[in-house]
This record gives structure tokens, C-alpha cells and sequence, in this order.
């Protein structure tokens, strides 16, 4: 018998519709992530059906075999294995900038080892995988049927983080593919932050502008990242057009071994490079004689060093040949291409780094509308219920009547309505509420709770009506993300070209040392951390000096508001300052800029402010994940006004207290925390209200059981105990510090310390003298009365105190004092002064100006 359902049909054009049809299913739903919230399907459903099981990074982990059986159940109707390798991929550090799965167990590693099977490990998402799901109750987003029809899941993710940009994707789909690389979240939400700010000229804004924040890819592995190619600027081409070629290189150093020996150390490797394969391609390249002067090549990598390969060499190899031929023929250098297609309104599209951020901001504000929407009518609709409730608590009496008197439920309710004017819903609520909340503390809360809402509802009701307040949310969203997930730059990016063996191959292993700025501008390094040696007679003595690592980086800050960076291992080793370079030729910032201080800090440093003073009183704090690592070219910190500059800056932890000193002689003492952190782009606040247009001198972190100690222009000097300056709130005079008796002062610089730390006095004239602070103490105090701590010449004058916390010797020939005095002595003679001084204020003020006693 003939199957009638038997029909021919052209095979041309079902072939044709048939893989139009699959083109797309590929596209749509498996290799391009959604622009918005960076997902592919597979990985929506898998953080969803964890959040939807309850597994977030509060709970405890549960079984991988659990979860990868409830994706699959329930949407995604696929292998096992594909759902395992992405859910794997996700809880990978090396893989992933940002893991949105915190995993236990085995889940592979940069080797190239595979994970456990899904019945060894477990799982539960990440803080930062949380993220992308905030408010997904909240009618946030579309929600579609899954593959059966018999449950929903979202279409896209609410993604308060930007995922897409921040973890990158890649895939590859039917004529088209995908690889967007990973980036730093500071950065980004500093450029969607900058966007939101400056909504009004959105058009104008170009690339330039955003790469100003955002410096380029930063992938999980570090490394070093060139920009050029040629006399083209790859990186940027890339930023602009979404498409373009970076070229990567491991970080390495060259470590000695004595006798002229030398062996090179790869610490960081470029993305997705495999390091087994890496360690088998050397080793194959020195059997087959095409790499040679390699004597022995270990893999060093333990929990503590991720990544250490040690590569020895000959006696007398050249290091430089080796290090060349090493990046171009194993995958120690490679080439990352840049493919930024993503899924826009359900159409792929190519998209530069502002199309990116612009459609991310779209989604979020389509997000903040939506919940504020949602949470609007679940207000209206509690409001309506208290108000019902209100209604009858100011009628308690005539509402039980109605109620004892009605038949049944029904006639209640209706009674209530007829003779109360409240609507079913709220006849409804009356007859529900308990007996206990007729309480008159319950009846406080009920109409305190009302009032709240009235309040909740105007504010989403003024939100919903103005578009910059929703604009002002989203931004202050990221930044409370980006202060809770940011972190430091991992890749370096490279100015130049990666043609031969550039100066970031040669990153050195940590040693200590001294960093010194001369009174003319020349920086410098100390080998070892002994400080030089300085007597009056030194040229170009050091006019800021620090303790410091060739692993750390040199923060130089000028008086215009501007930063340049520099690592310390790059800054020439020398045995006085004056035998260093001049800050502008190992930098960006001009010669004609004024040096106002530096900062050595640790690169990998994520806790702990900057703060900024000005000239003008004003004071900024910076949160240490604001500044960036090593870079190029300057940037700003702080926006000045007219006629202001950069006086000091230091480094807090947090919860110090800072004391601000001026030249007329004031201090003033108050909690950091009274500043508020900001970005790189803002200004500052109010530290000290200044008299008579003198400026701020100096800036000091208060310590306990210390000695406050401030010298003039010409070189006398006081000392007052830190407790004497009372913590106030900022802005106000502050209190007047104890001047020399007979002397008109102008103070110019100050420290803090014990009595026996030394520090470190310059002149104009670059004379320099180290003295400590209890010797300062004598000389003012001692018995031939009122003298300089350093002796000056016509027109000269002190210019800067150095602090130095590590004991020194001072020479003797600097002491210029006959008997010396013991520290017991010196606090002897400060407590008489400072009691002499208690008496002469309360005499003379008779308690006129509170602010003289440290209060605002």
C-alpha cells in the first residue's frame, strides 16, 4: 500500500529554509551573547535556575550533578556536558575576570586539566553573579516560556553589572563568530558613570573620551598588552570599531644567579594560553635546535605562584636574544582578536566600546523603570490597605458593632463598605486583622507604616517623572558596585609596539629600597633600604624620600592636580638624589610642574584613601582603587579651582585622623571620615577655613603618644603634643598653634613622630640637615634661647621637612649643641612651656573664641 503522506518536494529550497532556520537557532539561541546583560541562553539558565533553587553566595554549595539536572529538566534541553563546561568555565579564575560561580572541588586548572565529574564538585553563585539578578522578581524583565511551555524563565537578566564588557564572551555561530575580551570594572563603571553624568551631549562623547577611563582590555591572567602596530593604534581601532588585533605577552623577569649566569622567570601568561602545551612547545623547539642557550626549564607553580616557569641559561647567553626568540615562536606572545558582535534588540550586531556601554545603560534604565513601576503599585496597594485600616482603628467602636451585627463574612464586608466608605479590599483587611493589633503600640506602627509609603510613593513617583533621577540611580548604583567588586588592573598596557624586547620584559624580583626626589627634580633609587647619607655640605639633597620595593609602583603628584606613574624597579639606582634622572624624562608631566609629593605603594594595594590638601583649604579623598597601575601617560585627581594647587597629600587607612596645619600657624584635627570618598574627575571639600589669604602648609595623619612638630621659613622650630589638638569637625579655624616667643613666624612645614624619630630639614639653597625631633626640642628650649635648627644664609630659607621613621645616626658635626639633653628632659621643659602657655590663653581669651579650643 502507498503512504499518501509521502510528498516530493524541491530539495534546494528545503536545504535552504532548513539551514536559514538552524543559521539562526545557532545565532539566537547558543553562540552570541545578549549586548545587555552578556549571557548566552545556556549560561541565563543555569545562574537563573540557581537563583530559582536558592543556591546564591549566601547559602551553602550544593552538588553540580543537582544543578546541571535542574537546568536541563527544566530549560535547557540539551547534553549534560555542554551545561557542566559552561557552568565549569564560570568558576574559573583563569577563564573568567570576574567568576560569576564560586566552585568547590576540582574545576580545572591553566594547565589544561579538566574538571571533576559534576558529581565530586559543588557549587552556588558568586557575590558578583548575585548581581545580575537583582530584582528579577520585581517585573524587571521579559519573562518566555521554556521549551515544553510548562514553565517561564527570563529573556535577559537585570544585570546591575555590566557582564558583557567585564568577563567578555566568545562563540562561534553560523558565518559569523564572537570574541569580546574581558575589562576592568572600575574603569568601565567609571565610563558609564561619565556617560550617565553627561547625558545631554551623549553624541558628542567618542571614543577618546571613554578611553580615558577605560585603558583597554584587562584579562584574568595579566600579562603585558601592546597598543601599536606599526604606526597604528590597534587598540584603539578596536575600541572604536568593535573589531581589531592586540598583540599579548607574558610578564617576565630576569632573576641572576651569580658567576654570569642568569635564568628568566615567567610569572603571568597571556589569556587562554595553555601552560602545559607552552613547557612542551620550549622543550620541543630546544630538541629540534631552534632555540638554544636554555640549560634546564622547570614549572615551578605552586598555590602561592599561580604561575612561575623558570628558564635557565648558559654562562654568558644573551638574554635579550633568548627573550626575542622565546615571543615569536612559542605562545609566550600571541595575537588576541577582537570581535565585539553581540545580540541588539535580537539582531547581531558589531559594536565599539560606546555602542557596548550605551546599550547596557539603556537596558538599566528600562530595568530601574519597570521595578520602580512594580514596587510604586505593591506601595499603592499597601497604603490602600493601612488606610482601611486607619479608618476603622479611628472607628473602632462602630466598626465591631457592624461586624457583630452582620449574618455572615459576606454581610460584613458589605456593611463595611455601605456604612464606612472603604473599598472591598479594605473590608476585606479590616476582617482579617487581629485582635492583637488593636494594641496601641500596634496602631503606632500601623499609621507610622502609612506614612512611610505615602513617602515611598512620592519618591517613585517624582523617579519615574524625571529622567535624570533615574540616570542619577544608575550611577550611584555603579559606583557602590564598583567599590564592592573593583579591583586593580591585572594586564599592563604598552605604549609601544611588541617589536623585539621592550623595557617591561625586564620586571625585576622585589628589593627593598629608598626613593629620593632632589630639591632640582631628579628621582632616584637607593640599593638597599639604607638611607643616604646627607650632611649640610650634600648637593641636592632629597626633598621627599621613601621606603619602598622594586615590586611597588611610584605615584608622582604634581601641584596642577595631575598624576604620573612609574614602576619602582625602572627608576635609576643611585647614591645621592642628584645622580638620578629628572622626573620629566621618565614621565609625562612637564618640567615646568612642581613636584608636590609621592607615594610608593604596593600594586596589588586595594585598601586605604589618598588624600589630597590644597593650597586653599580644601581637602580630597581617594580610594586606593581609583588610582590605576602603571601608566603611560598622566592623569588627573583632583579638579582645582582658580588660583589653587596640590600643597600635600598622604596615604590613610581608612579611619585615621588627619591634622592640617597653616602658615599662619593653625591646626586643626578631624576624622577622615568626615570626607566623603570621590572619583579622579571631582574636587574637593572644605578641610580648614583660612585667615588673612595664608595657605596650608602641611598635612598630617595624627598618631597616639606623638610629638607634633612645625618649623618657619627661617628655621625655627616648636613642639607640641599631639593630644593638645583636639578633634573637631572639618572646615571650621581650627586651634593656633604655640609660636615663637619674639618672633613673627610663617610656618612652611611640619611633622609628626615620637621624639626620637629623625627627620629630615631643606633649605632653598639645597642644604640639607637630619636631626630628630627631640634635638629640635633642645635647640629651642636649650640655654643659648632662640635658634634655627639649621643655620641659613641671606635670602635662604626652609623649604620642606622630611620625615624618616627608621633611626639614623646624625653626624656629629650636625648636632651644633654642646650638652644634650635626655628625652626626659626635653619633656620636662615642653610641659613647663605648654603649661606657661595654658596660663597666658586662659588669661588672655577668658574663653572668647571657642574655635581656639578646637571646636568648630
Amino acid at each position: 500500500m502507498t503512504d499518501q503522506s509521502n510528498h516530493q518536494v524541491n530539495i534546494e529550497s528545503e536545504m535552504r529554509e532548513a539551514y536559514l532556520s538552524y543559521a539562526m537557532s545557532v545565532i539566537v539561541s547558543r553562540a552570541l551573547p545578549d549586548a545587555r546583560d552578556g549571557l548566552k541562553p545556556v549560561h541565563r539558565r543555569i545562574l537563573y535556575a540557581m537563583h530559582d533553587m536558592g543556591i546564591g553566595a549566601g547559602s551553602t554549595h550544593k552538588k553540580s550533578a543537582r544543578i546541571v539536572g535542574e537546568v536541563l529538566g527544566k530549560y535547557h534541553p540539551h547534553g549534560d556536558g555542554a551545561v557542566y563546561e559552561t557552568m565549569v568555565r564560570m568558576a574559573q579564575d583563569f577563564s573568567m575576570r570576574y567568576m560569576l560561580i564560586d566552585g568547590q572541588g576540582n574545576f580545572g586548572s591553566i594547565d589544561g586539566d579538566g574538571a571533576a565529574a559534576m558529581r565530586y564538585t559543588e557549587a552556588r553563585t558568586a557575590r558578583i553573579g548575585d548581581q545580575l539578578l537583582v530584582d528579577i522578581n520585581k517585573d524587571t524583565v521579559d519573562f518566555v516560556e521554556n521549551f515544553d511551555g510548562t514553565l517561564n524563565e527570563p529573556a535577559v537578566l537585570p544585570s546591575m553589572a555590566p557582564n558583557m564588557l567585564i568577563n567578555g564572551a566568545s562563540g562561534i555561530a553560523v558565518g559569523m563568530s564572537t570574541n569580546i575580551p574581558p575589562h576592568n570594572l572600575g574603569e568601565i563603571c567609571d565610563a558609564l558613570v561619565h556617560m550617565l553624568e553627561n547625558w545631554q551631549r551623549l553624541e558628542e562623547i567618542d571614543v577618546d573620551e571613554l578611553m580615558r577611563f577605560v585603558k583597554g582590555p584587562d584579562f584574568p591572567t595579566g600579562g603585558v598588552m601592546f597598543k601599536m602596530r606599526g604606526e597604528d593604534n590597534m587598540l584603539r581601532q578596536a575600541m572604536a570599531t568593535g573589531r581589531g588585533k592586540i598583540t599579548l605577552r607574558a610578564k617576565v623577569h630576569i632573576e641572576d644567579m651569580g658567576r654570569g649566569k642568569s635564568r628568566i622567570i615567567v610569572s603571568e601568561l597571556p589569556y587562554q594560553t595553555n601552560k602545559t602545551t607552552l613547557v612542551e612547545r620550549i622543550a620541543s623547539l630546544v630538541r629540534a635546535g631552534k632555540l638554544d642557550g636554555l640549560v634546564d626549564l622547570r614549572d615551578e607553580s605552586d598555590r602561592q605562584n599561580s604561575v612561575r616557569l623558570v628558564i635557565e641559561l648558559q654562562r654568558g647567553a644573551d638574554v635579550t636574544d633568548v627573550l626575542k626568540r622565546l615571543f615569536k615562536l612559542t605562545p609566550l606572545q600571541s595575537t588576541f582578536g577582537i570581535i565585539m558582535l553581540a545580540l541588539v534588540d535580537g539582531q547581531p550586531r558589531t559594536l565599539g566600546l560606546k555602542q557596548a556601554l550605551r546599550v547596557f545603560l539603556e537596558h538599566r534604565l528600562e530595568v530601574v523603570v519597570r521595578r520602580s513601576e512594580f514596587d510604586l503599585a505593591r506601595a499603592r496597594e499597601r497604603a490602600h490597605v493601612l488606610e482601611g485600616l486607619i479608618i476603622a482603628l479611628d472607628n473602632l467602636d462602630a466598626v465591631i458593632s457592624a461586624i457583630r451585627k452582620s449574618r455572615n463574612t459576606d454581610t460584613a464586608r458589605k456593611n463595611l463598605v455601605k456604612n464606612f466608605a472603604v473599598t472591598e479590599i479594605q473590608a476585606q483587611a479590616i476582617l482579617d486583622m487581629a485582635l492583637r493589633r488593636l494594641a496601641s503600640l500596634e496602631i503606632r506602627r500601623i499609621r507610622d507604616e502609612y506614612k512611610e509609603k505615602q513617602r515611598l510613593i512620592k519618591s517613585l513617583e517624582n523617579l519615574l517623572a524625571s529622567p535624570a533621577k533615574q540616570r542619577g540611580h544608575i550611577a550611584a548604583e555603579l559606583k557602590k558596585v564598583k567599590e564592592e567588586f573593583g579591583d586593580r588592573r591585572r594586564t599592563i598596557v604598552s605604549e609601544g609596539e611588541a617589536t623585539g624586547v621592550t623595557q617591561a620584559d625586564f620586571l625585576m624580583p622585589e628589593e627593598k629600597t629608598v626613593v629620593m626626589l632632589s630639591t632640582k627634580g631628579d628621582l632616584g633609587r637607593t640599593h638597599g633600604d639604607d638611607a643616604p647619607k646627607i650632611t649640610t655640605g650634600t648637593k641636592q639633597p632629597p626633598r621627599l624620600l621613601q621606603h619602598s620595593t622594586t615590586a611597588q609602583i611610584l605615584y608622582l603628584f604634581a601641584h596642577d592636580g595631575y598624576c604620573a606613574t612609574l614602576p619602582v624597579q625602572q627608576i635609576p639606582q643611585v647614591k645621592q638624589a642628584a645622580d638620578g634622572l629628572r622626573y620629566s624624562d621618565l614621565t609625562d608631566l612637564g618640567a615646568k610642574r612642581k613636584i608636590v609629593s609621592f607615594l610608593c605603594l604596593p600594586a596589588d594595594l586595594q585598601t586605604g584613601y589618598v588624600c589630597l590638601f590644597t593650597a586653599q583649604g580644601q581637602v580630597k579623598r581617594l580610594q586606593m582603587l581609583d588610582l590605576p597601575g602603571v601608566m603611560s601617560h598622566e592623569f588627573s585627581v583632583m579638579k582645582l579651582a582658580k588660583r589653587d594647587r596640590i600643597v600635600a597629600l598622604l596615604y590613610s587607612s581608612g579611619a585615621d585622623e588627619l591634622v592640617l596645619t597653616t602658615a599662619r600657624g593653625y591646626a586643626i584635627r578631624f576624622s577622615e571620615d568626615d570626607v566623603r570618598a570621590t572619583g579622579l574627575a571631582s574636587g574637593g571639600v572644605r578641610g580648614i577655613e583660612l585667615k588673612d589669604d595664608r595657605a596650608v602648609a602641611a598635612c598630617l595623619i595624627a598618631e597616639r603618644a606623638s610629638h607634633f612638630w612645625h618649623v618657619d621659613k627661617r628655621g625655627h622650630a616648636n613642639l607640641t603634643e599631639l593630644s593638645r589638638i583636639r578633634s573637631q569637625t572639618r572646615g571650621g579655624i581650627g586651634r593656633p598653634l604655640r609660636g615663637i616667643q619674639g618672633i613673627e613666624s610663617e610656618f612652611v612645614a611640619a611633622a609628626v613622630g615620637r621624639l626620637s624619630d629623625t627627620c629630615l630639614v631643606v633649605t632653598s639653597r639645597g642644604k640639607a640637615k637630619y636631626m630628630t625631633l627631640g634635638l629640635a626640642a633642645k635647640v629651642m628650649l636649650g640655654p643659648r634661647g632662640i635658634e634655627p635648627v639649621i643655620a641659613l644664609r641671606d635670602k635662604e630659607s626652609v623649604i620642606g621637612v622630611v620625615e624618616y621613621r627608621q633611626r639614623i645616626d646624625v653626624p656629629a658635626d650636625d648636632l651644633s649643641a654642646d650638652d644634650e639633653l635626655s628625652l626626659e628632659e626635653i619633656e620636662a621643659l615642653l610641659n613647663q612651656a605648654e603649661a606657661a602657655e595654658d596660663e597666658d590663653i586662659s588669661a588672655s581669651t577668658n574663653g572668647a573664641d571657642p574655635a581656639l579650643n578646637g571646636d568648630d
